[in-house]
């Protein structure tokens, strides 16, 4: 089974796509925001900490967010199931926790697929959402934030050889098929 990291801008579709291919695949799908707000919800150890640092605004820590995918990980038997995983990790500093800690559970990554999607198009699409705080502004501030972080994980992965870019304009179906084809499904 795939292992496989979905990165990509805000609004390029890969909660979507990674939804579907999830689905469509029987693959455990991960989805850090989801799973932060479970560990919350359900109060384990790690989203008591995590709580703490979401109610005050300020992002969750690192070593929380890393411990709360292992546990995930964990949950959901991702050795033997494989598992795309949303939303993770973000940083340099993320990407590299994850790697030591794949390696503690014997788990090897077999791709980091980055949806490709022009600045212009993202601001288009997250526009359309119509959500109050998305202004053009604030949008292109969150992907200059964005581009800043992640931009040393996508280099950080095409160094190893297992990035796979895939153009995420068109329709749904047709990036789903991109993916499909990216991801050798």
């Amino acid at each position: 089974m795939i292992k496989v990291v979905f990165l990509g801008p805000p609004g390029a579709g890969k909660g979507t796509q990674a939804k579907i291919i999830a689905e469509k695949y029987g693959i455990p799908l991960i989805v850090l925001g989801d799973i932060l707000r479970e560990a919350v919800k359900n109060q384990t150890e790690l989203g008591k900490i995590a709580k703490e640092y979401m109610d005050k605004g300020e992002l969750v820590p690192d070593e929380i967010v890393t411990g709360i995918i292992k546990e995930a990980l964990l949950k959901v038997n991702a050795k033997e199931k494989g598992f795309i995983l949303d939303g993770f990790p973000r940083t340099l500093n993320q990407a590299k926790a994850f790697e030591e800690m794949l390696k503690e559970l014997g788990i090897n990554l077999d791709k980091v697929l980055f949806l490709d999607v022009p600045d212009e198009e993202l601001i288009k699409r997250m526009l359309a959402r119509g959500r109050e705080d998305d202004t053009e502004e604030v949008i292109k501030n969150r992907l200059k934030v964005y581009y800043e972080k992640t931009a040393p994980v996508i280099t950080y992965y095409e160094e190893k050889g297992i990035l796979v870019k895939v153009d995420g304009l068109g329709d749904i179906e047709e990036v789903t098929k991109r993916i499909e084809k990216a991801l050798g499904l």
